[in-house]
């Protein structure tokens, strides 16, 4: 071994080499984490002592604002309160709570200003300082109710509105909110009928408007009974306890035909032939006839809040693609509010909710809400095989991000994305859990069928998961294996690995075994079914994805592009707008011929382009001509199983 001893030269030539390193790494700031702050009180399933009063005066329609005050019972020797907005919401599936729509907050403590900061991290929480021996604080705050769209959702209008109470009260932390009790009171403007799954109404008319309150609650079913109010309202009784509660933008749009208001009639009772139990005491739909306040379909227990267009029910067989959300919702009641995923349950709005078995949750209900409306006659069958169609061939062509991301995954979206728009979203995905999954969940029901010659269906899984405990107004949380447990219960299969190829793993072939089993094709036509037809009219656009690869808007904006579309490969993107097709003016009617006679030519479509300040002249090769999806009995097939699936169970 050979030991080299520096000379002293060398060692200070090194230490010279080594300075200005050294010397920069001394003189970089390395700061430290600095503590986060206490923690938020953690729920408990113990009552919350005394009753938190809730009073909201929403007779401000003009300005559209609600203003709350909330008076609220101090735990003995209490010297800190935290007050939460609700964050995390059942049915929102992500942390939607308006702590941005709240204004002019100020708190008192037995009648005197006490002071509050906002936690720093959790910042919908109003941490209060108490002084010794409070009893009583008052919180009083105005809910800066949306104007305009751009600002979030419109709930209030000079005809109606809808009261979200989770959206202007506040709760205590540290506590189940089942374990909180409130007394609501609301102010509306006078004459207005005033529609809640709330007990025990009662009414006092005033100079300023009528108060109309309500037997204590807890905090829970309070959140869980929202309120639809307007001068414009009818009340129709469905039976079996449920009831169709309706505000409008005019009288004359309440005016549905009786052989219609018979088809929701007729839902309620294929309802209970299909679940054979009911988890809510009385049903109200909460039903807004409305383009002026913000569009809504939102599940709860004993109610559901609900928005068509206006015209929906006086222009009937025009609006059929836009009546699905009245059985959807309802549905809800069994699957998604009385059974849920477990991590969906939580004891309070605060707790985060995990999302990964809303294939279930909303897939299912997708596909019920499409079989009850069929059975009913809600829509027409033309409209169920057109939504069925539509979807199909979305999978089949149209979504390319189906290759690397799985069903599953496309559950957190509802948590990053927002249903916000995004470039590319037949790359990216949405929330592809609702409409792929209810073509796995036809899928199912025929392997079942076919496997037990017919004598079985998926019904029968909705009977025996869904339909348990008729009278329990609860929640019922399961797992994946419990899921897989009740299928199996139905019919013996591996329903494991069904399950966890078509929802969790990406690549998958298109989901058209189902309507193949049940007696259906894919084909393709060039003109639109009835859903999309309708879909497409009502939303003032021209739907290409199978051709072109784009919607555009009626001037030619491009409003979405089909990922490796020809417009994609020709530079369509958002925003761009077509000014002229083959030397003439934009149309949809020019568009659609030069589509059509690009078929017999092997010239490219000509286009004139604008996107910002440039204009450009864009060529797409593309020779198809126009292409919508439909579904179609398969050839020698006459009594197919998909048109048993959605017959009628009742008379």
């Amino acid at each position: 071994m050979i030991i080299a001893r520096m000379t002293g030269f060398a060692a200070a030539l090194a230490a010279l080499s080594l300075a200005p390193s050294v010397q920069a790494q001394a003189a970089r700031s390395m700061p430290q984490a600095s503590p986060l702050p206490p923690a938020l009180p953690e729920a408990r399933d113990v009552p919350y002592p005394g009753t938190i009063d809730l009073s909201i005066d929403a007779t401000d329609v003009v300005r559209g604002v609600f203003r709350v005050t909330q008076t609220i019972a101090v735990a003995p020797q209490a010297r800190e309160l935290v007050l939460l907005l609700p964050s995390w919401l059942p049915g929102n599936h992500a942390p939607r709570g308006a702590i941005n729509l709240l204004a002019d907050v100020r708190f008192e403590a037995d009648g005197k200003p006490v002071s509050w900061v906002r936690d720093k991290v959790a910042v919908n929480a109003f941490r209060l300082a108490l002084p010794e021996g409070a009893r009583q604080v008052t919180a009083r705050f105005v809910h800066t109710s949306p104007l305009e769209r751009g600002e979030g959702r419109i709930v209030m209008t000079r005809e109606m509105l809808n009261l979200q109470w989770e959206k202007m009260s506040l709760y205590p932390a540290g506590y189940y909110v089942r374990g909180i009790t409130m007394k609501p009171t609301v102010k509306v403007p006078g004459g207005w009928t005033v529609f809640t799954a709330l007990d025990g109404m009662a009414r006092r008319a005033g100079s300023g408007g009528d108060t109309v309150t309500w037997a204590a609650t807890d905090y829970e079913r309070l959140v869980d009974s929202p309120i639809f109010a307007g001068i414009h309202a009818k009340k129709w009784d469905l039976g079996q306890n449920v009831s169709m509660d309706v505000v409008a933008d005019s009288p004359a749009l309440l005016e549905i035909a009786p052989a219609n208001l018979q088809t929701y009639r007729k839902m309620v009772s294929e309802a209970s032939a299909l679940f054979g139990a009911h988890h809510f005491d009385h049903y109200d739909f909460l039903l807004a006839l409305t383009d002026r306040m913000g569009g809504i379909g939102l599940e709860h227990h004993r109610s559901s809040e609900n928005q068509m267009d206006p015209r929906t029910w006086i222009d009937w067989e025009k609006s059929a693609w836009d009546r699905n959300v009245i059985p959807h919702e309802y549905v809800h009641s069994w699957n998604g509010k009385y059974r849920r995923p477990a991590e969906l349950w939580t004891p309070d709005y605060q707790q985060p909710m995990r999302n990964s078995l809303l294939w279930l949750y909303e897939g299912q209900t997708q596909f019920w809400g499409h079989v009850l409306s069929a059975r009913s006659g809600i829509q027409d069958k033309d409209t169920i095989l057109g939504m069925f169609a539509s979807v199909a061939g979305n999978y089949a062509e149209g979504t390319p991000g189906r290759g690397w991301r799985s069903v599953e995954d496309t559950t957190h979206d509802p948590i990053f994305s927002a249903r916000r728009s995004i470039p590319y979203r037949s790359l990216s995905r949405g929330e592809d859990y609702y409409s792929e999954g209810a073509l796995v969940w036809l899928e199912a029901d025929q392997i079942i069928r076919q496997g037990t010659r017919g004598t079985k269906g998926l019904d029968d899984f909705a009977r025996a998961f869904f339909g348990m405990r008729d009278g329990d107004w609860g929640e019922l949380p399961y797992e994946f294996e419990d899921v897989v447990a009740a299928l199996n219960g139905v019919h013996a299969y591996d329903w494991a690995t069904f399950l966890k190829a078509r929802l969790y793993q990406p690549g998958q072939p298109a989901p058209l075994r189902g309507l193949q089993m049940a007696g259906y094709a894919l084909v393709w036509k060039d003109r639109p079914n009835a859903y999309d037809l309708g879909r497409a009219i009502a939303g003032k656009y021209l739907d290409l994805p199978f051709s072109l690869g784009v919607r555009l808007a009626r001037d030619g904006t491009v409003q979405d592009t089909v990922w490796d579309s020809p417009a994609f490969d020709a530079g369509l993107v958002n925003g761009a707008k077509i000014l002229a097709v083959n030397g003439t003016v934009y149309s949809d009617e020019v568009i659609s011929e030069a589509i059509t006679s690009a078929k017999s030519t092997k010239a490219p479509i000509q286009l004139v382009v604008q996107r910002g300040d440039r204009v450009m002249n864009v060529s797409i090769a593309y020779h198809g001509g126009l292409r919508w999806p439909w579904l179609e009995k398969q050839s020698g097939v006459k009594d197919a199983p998909l048109d048993r699936l959605l017959a009628p169970r009742t008379q």
